[in-house]
């Protein structure tokens, strides 16, 4: 079996398609390709090339997780559920975690203080409602004890800036409808009490 062209794919410009006598057999990103050191003419036993395309579905999984960890910070439980949902074996998912790791791209104790900050840039949020967030993704509570005792937020404040907020709208004008609503958040009852006794 004979390598008869590397050609660079069309709509994913990073990738090259493979082709082995003339039958297109796998893709690789740049890296991988150029770490596989394969060149058009060059032979391949059977064996030769199912490792190649074992090490193309590896660079795959890599390449679409990158492209997910683009968009936002992930846990490494979000990127195992990603590859399990797209059918990838237990023994592929934590090769591409190791790789991942290795790049420096999933770091859960990372990931939760990224996701602390912006959940705080975006809204009032609670501590219980975060620490809840953060179990969902899977976040260990060893992780989450460290990155809360670093979060030095004053709950009441954010409470009390919510409160007017939420007092500007005419269906929170009604102070159990409010209490409601600001327990959905996360926050605790003596908390909205006493916050909504300041106002």
């Amino acid at each position: 079996m004979k390598i008869t062209s590397i050609k660079q794919q069309v709509k994913r410009t990073d990738r090259y398609a493979i082709h082995v006598d003339n039958k297109y057999e796998f893709s690789l990103g740049e890296l991988e390709l150029i770490n596989a050191g394969l060149k058009v003419g060059q032979e391949l036993t059977k064996t030769e090339l199912d490792g190649l395309k074992d090490r193309a579905k590896l660079d795959k999984a890599y390449d679409r997780t990158l492209n997910l960890i683009a968009m936002r910070p992930r846990s490494r439980w979000e990127i195992e559920d990603y590859l399990r949902r797209k059918k990838y074996e237990p023994e592929e998912i934590e090769a591409t975690i190791k790789k991942l790791q290795g790049s420096g791209y999933i770091n859960d104790e990372a990931f939760a203080r990224s996701w602390l900050s912006s959940r705080r840039l975006l809204k009032a949020i609670s501590k219980r409602r975060l620490i809840q967030e953060l179990r969902q993704k899977r976040i260990s509570d060893d992780i989450i004890e460290l990155v809360m005792a670093d979060d030095e937020t004053d709950e009441l404040s954010v409470l009390s800036e919510l409160i007017a907020k939420k007092r500007q709208q005419s269906r929170y004008q009604d102070d159990l409808k409010l209490m409601q609503y600001l327990a959905r958040q996360g926050y605790s009852y003596g908390d909205i009490k006493e916050a909504m006794q300041k106002r």
